[in-house]
């Protein structure tokens, strides 16, 4: 039987909602190829975290309990996880694309001598030349299109998915499954660069992934002088600010709200695109907002394609009559 594993990422003790989204995207895969699910999780004192994995879908977890593992050490998960999967032989494993994950996922594929497909925007299972093939969707050619890629021969297939593109399952309680103790077989000789210390963002810095309306603007706010009116738009709404890549580049905003494949992936109940072109790369980010608003003065612009409701214009006439009328709805 066909065994899909999932790396589960935990901090602190706790699961990141990465590994509960690739747990649910790992029980679509496994019904396609008629297989299992199950899930690696390393640390120290997780016993709980397992059951919370089996209640998601896992038949089996692989738990590596040892206090040198407490952190993330670069030295140690690759080798731990790449001995696991290579007695274990999956089909498929899919890792969070976090900061540890994008230095795990190669590390481990490298070991493997296996392919890897990185920032991943949607997995399915298709039959290529008789074979069940996972694919792999990724934004390329500078983000104008979705290319589509395999692993035809090496196993397992190796894929890293950002955080928020895909959607968490819901727990079932009465799940069953099989908690396996794996001996980490490592020591403080076999780690030459220690982690010692995961410093936390700030709340205001990760609140975009939260927030249920986001403005995000692009390189047209240029033009307009900066980022002042997604900034009052954002306000009367009650919404979180945000931009894309050319407009971190500009010094609009911080890193910690860039909105795309390189920044966040968002899915609020509102997301305004403002002054942002559209490409692939950049819509990525929150093609599953609930409803999407693009303003742009380019009428062909791709923003469009992806938008429920589209505003074409001058964003310097159309965000002060917009945000005008917003400010008298509010006042009633």
């Amino acid at each position: 039987m066909k065994e899909i594993v999932v790396w589960a990422e935990q901090r602190e003790n706790k699961l990141l909602p990465v590994s509960l989204e690739l747990m649910a995207k790992a029980l679509e895969l496994a019904e396609k190829l008629s297989g299992t699910v199950s899930a690696v999780l390393m640390g120290s004192g997780l016993r709980n975290l397992a059951d919370t994995l089996i209640h998601h879908g896992a038949t089996r977890v692989y738990l590596v309990d040892d206090p040198l593992l407490n952190l993330y050490q670069s030295d140690l998960y690759p080798k731990i996880l790449a001995r696991i999967l290579s007695q274990k032989t999956p089909e498929v494993v899919l890792i969070g694309g976090t900061t540890i994950g994008m230095d795990l996922a190669p590390r481990t594929a490298a070991i493997l001598r296996t392919g890897l497909t990185a920032h991943c925007v949607d997995l399915y299972i298709d039959k290529i030349e008789g074979k069940d093939q996972l694919v792999q969707v990724v934004p390329g050619w500078g983000g104008n299109m979705l290319v589509k890629i395999i692993c035809p021969e090496r196993r397992p297939q190796m894929a890293t998915v950002r955080p928020g593109v895909m959607e968490k399952g819901n727990p079932v309680e009465t799940r069953k499954g099989t908690i396996i103790p794996v001996n980490s077989g490592v020591s403080e000789r076999d780690i030459k660069a220690r982690s010692l210390e995961f410093i936390k963002e700030t709340e205001d810095e990760t609140s975009i992934e939260d927030a249920d309306i986001v403005v995000c603007g692009g390189f047209g706010l240029d033009s307009a002088g900066g980022f002042a009116l997604i900034e009052e738009l954002a306000r009367a709404i009650h919404g979180e600010v945000a931009g894309t890549r050319p407009a971190f580049d500009r010094g609009f905003i911080p890193e910690s709200r860039m909105i795309g494949q390189s920044g966040r992936t968002v899915r609020p109940k509102l997301f305004i695109s403002v002054g942002a072109s559209g490409a692939v790369h950049y819509t990525t980010g929150f093609n599953k907002s609930r409803v999407i608003v693009g303003i742009d003065r380019n009428p062909r612009a791709p923003i469009f394609d992806v938008a429920d409701i589209g505003v074409v214009g001058d964003l310097r006439k159309v965000l002060p009559c917009l945000i005008d009328e917003l400010k008298k709805e509010g006042q009633h």
